[in-house]
């Protein structure tokens, strides 16, 4: 029997490594329109990575992605650094999130437009329907990590969120955290 290396390594206390992992990284200047206001922030700020791995067909039914967020603990004019959040195209594929390091929130929001949030902190796992919208923000003062597992087939519906954005914004000041609810 002829015994292999894996493809690809997660090491929980770094991020996933291998030669056909994807990784996207998201700067201030390309988040800008996430927050309510812009920011003094220099456009290279690092806001968040994704590493993001399948194997095969990523189209075939049943096949998973396997991914890492990693996201800063920035504040854009007090408001909490948060990922730009969407709904799946394939509204009946689920997704589970699970917290590896840091501390902040899971925004959730249905189609209704009820927003409401989980708090999500080492150890934390997250079953987010395929009928909600999601997004991460880190609240805390440390690198927030979230692992993910899903579908291949469930897609990114990014459009759906920018025509009903979610219900509340974040704030922290003085190491308090303010919800804002977001007025139509």
């Amino acid at each position: 029997m002829n015994v292999i290396e894996p493809k690809v390594i997660h090491d929980f206390q770094d991020v996933i490594r291998g030669s056909e992992v994807n990784t996207s990284v998201k700067l201030y200047q390309d988040a800008k329109g996430f927050y309510r206001t812009e920011s003094a922030l220099a456009d290279d700020t690092l806001m968040y990575e994704v590493y993001h791995y399948t194997q095969g067909d990523d189209k075939r039914a049943g096949n998973l992605n396997w991914g890492l967020t990693v996201l800063y603990p920035v504040l854009v004019n007090g408001e909490c650094n948060m990922t730009r959040g969407h709904w799946h195209e394939n509204r009946e594929c689920v997704e589970f999130y699970f917290c590896i390091a840091g501390e902040g929130l899971l925004m959730l929001m249905d189609e209704d437009g009820t927003t409401w949030a989980e708090k999500t902190y080492p150890g934390s796992l997250h079953h987010i329907d395929g009928h909600l919208a999601h997004r991460l923000i880190n609240t805390g003062e440390e690198p927030m990590k979230i692992g993910a597992c899903w579908p291949c087939d469930a897609g990114h519906d990014y459009a759906a969120v920018e025509r009903q954005p979610f219900g509340y914004r974040i704030y922290k000041e003085e190491g308090t955290l303010r919800f804002e609810k977001v007025e139509d």
